[in-house]
């Protein structure tokens, strides 16, 4: 059977959505106080074209969708659960695009100081609103080019871009970046469920210590012991290969992937998220 969705506490979500916002936050700053801040936003990313300005930009517009669209009315569009959502959510890539290089022309075009500014004030929107009485009403609905969601799943959907693309910016720039604790457990969970929604099954199972354990792919169903199937992996390596950052190949290679058992080879199933 596919798996269902996972059920998210919604003022963990908001603690969670606002600290990670917070670290991205200060590190788009620091990077744009640096010396070589034109040249770092001017080098590439693993986003195709997109260079780290492109992204940031990108990252403000995904940070500022929950506060500026707060007070929308709903038009009654058909219900969209989160593996739903990591399952569509490619479809909207050329969008998505088009509206990075607009920003990226437009408020992020100019010198760095301003690039800071621009993100810090989307960045305090978001965390401003998580903070209001009115987003932690119980219920509330949020809608999107994809469908209607709850509000909880829709910042959930947040914590994805402030995750993923947090990872991508750190990647360019040759950097770490200090991740929520329950922001990366709370992507790392629900690109496991996607995997198990996508291939559903029980003849493999997927371990990403200390956060999941997930069992997917048709065949035979592990009942007790040790499976004959186990494929375990860190978070990050987890959402890199979700998402279609790294390949399998590499990553068990590198031995950052412990795949074990004939039915253990994972690379026709992902990424799980375009």
């Amino acid at each position: 059977m596919p798996a269902k969705s996972r059920t998210y506490q919604h003022p963990k979500v908001c603690a969670a959505l606002a600290a990670q916002t917070a670290a991205l936050r200060d590190t788009v700053r620091d990077l744009c106080a640096r010396p070589d801040a034109v040249d770092l936003l001017a080098r590439p990313t693993r986003l195709g074209e997109w260079t780290v300005r492109e992204l940031i930009a990108h990252l403000a517009v995904q940070i500022d969708w929950v506060p500026a669209h707060l007070g929308d009315p709903l038009e009654g569009r058909a219900p969209l659960d989160l593996l739903q959502w990591v399952a569509r959510v490619g479809t909207v890539a050329p969008l998505l695009d088009a509206q990075a290089r607009e920003q990226a022309a437009g408020a992020f075009g100019g010198e760095p100081a301003s690039v800071a500014d621009a993100f810090e004030r989307a960045a305090g929107a978001l965390i401003t609103a998580l903070a209001e009485p009115e987003t932690a009403a119980p219920g509330r609905r949020f809608e999107i080019r994809l469908g209607s969601m709850s509000l909880t799943d829709m910042l959930v959907t947040r914590l994805v871009e402030t995750v993923v693309h947090a990872d991508d910016l750190a990647a360019a720039v040759g950097a770490t970046f200090p991740h929520e604790r329950q922001a990366l457990a709370a992507v790392t969970r629900l690109l496991a469920d996607a995997l198990a929604d996508q291939v559903p099954g029980g003849a493999v199972e997927l371990r990403i210590p200390p956060y999941a354990v997930v069992q997917a792919v048709e065949g035979p169903r592990h009942t007790r012991g040790t499976p004959p199937n186990v494929v375990e992996t860190d978070p990050l390596t987890w959402i890199r290969l979700a998402t279609g950052r790294t390949g399998w190949a590499s990553e068990v290679d590198a031995g950052a992937v412990s795949a074990g058992g004939e039915r253990s080879d994972l690379r026709a199933y992902l990424p799980v998220l375009g």
